[in-house]
């Protein structure tokens, strides 16, 4: 599944590449060459990572990522710090005010995606493209496909995204306000019995290979998706 990345680097070159690498991995790439270029796009729209230079005119990477931990909308956006900067301290202070990881200039494409892939795997498993196979159920991210028990399993886009969130959070359990955040998005306004009615269209699309006991109920709480079938 495609991310949006933010890129704050004020160097054109660097942050053509940055992009280009981004683009061609498959995510999309927003750009600010400054703070308050970042901050302008965040009012509009909140990305699932931010690549962040440690060098920017007017606020420092590293003060400008302690901002972005300290603010409630922000806080759980992962970052990686891009530096020059190859020195133990300095990677210890950028990690301390939250930073998720760190690439090194001069990087190569391989180290950046890689670096990339992980930390969008830590923060949301469903944000990569690996498959994921539960109790015979399987879902591959890139071809869009669903099956079980040699069913092939037709769900609509909705239902696609929410099974391949919980299968990427299996026994965790969230609520209604959570699935719409990371399902629908943050920025979109439907009501909370929106999610009973794909949880009920996934179930009944999920009992064709007999998996629909998989996503379950929890009295008060939310749903989770149980690794064991009852």
């Amino acid at each position: 599944m495609a991310a949006n990345i933010l890129v704050i680097e004020d160097e054109p070159a660097i942050q053509e590449l940055l992009a280009l690498n981004i683009v061609q991995a498959g995510h999309n790439a927003l750009r600010a060459v400054s703070v308050e270029h970042a901050q302008e796009l965040l009012r509009n729209t909140l990305p699932d990572l931010i690549l962040l230079d440690w060098m920017l005119p007017g606020m420092s990477g590293i003060e400008y990522a302690r901002r972005l931990k300290s603010d409630n909308l922000t806080k759980s956006i992962p970052i990686i710090m891009l530096t020059a900067r190859g020195d133990e301290f300095d990677k210890v202070r950028g990690l301390e005010v939250g930073a998720d990881a760190y690439v090194t200039k001069p990087f190569s494409p391989r180290e950046l995606n890689a670096r990339i892939k992980a930390v969008l795997r830590r923060r949301a498993p469903q944000m990569t493209d690996d498959p994921i196979e539960i109790q015979g159920l399987l879902l591959d991210p890139t071809t869009h496909r669903v099956s079980g028990n040699n069913t092939n399993i037709d769900l609509g886009p909705t239902e696609f995204r929410l099974l391949h969130f919980f299968m990427g959070n299996a026994e965790r359990v969230h609520s209604r306000s959570q699935l719409l955040d990371k399902v629908w998005g943050d920025r979109v306004f439907v009501e909370d019995r929106t999610v009973d009615v794909h949880i009920r269209r996934l179930r009944n699309a999920l009992a064709a290979s007999g998996h629909q006991d998989l996503i379950q109920t929890v009295r008060g709480s939310g749903y989770r998706l149980s690794a064991k079938l009852n």
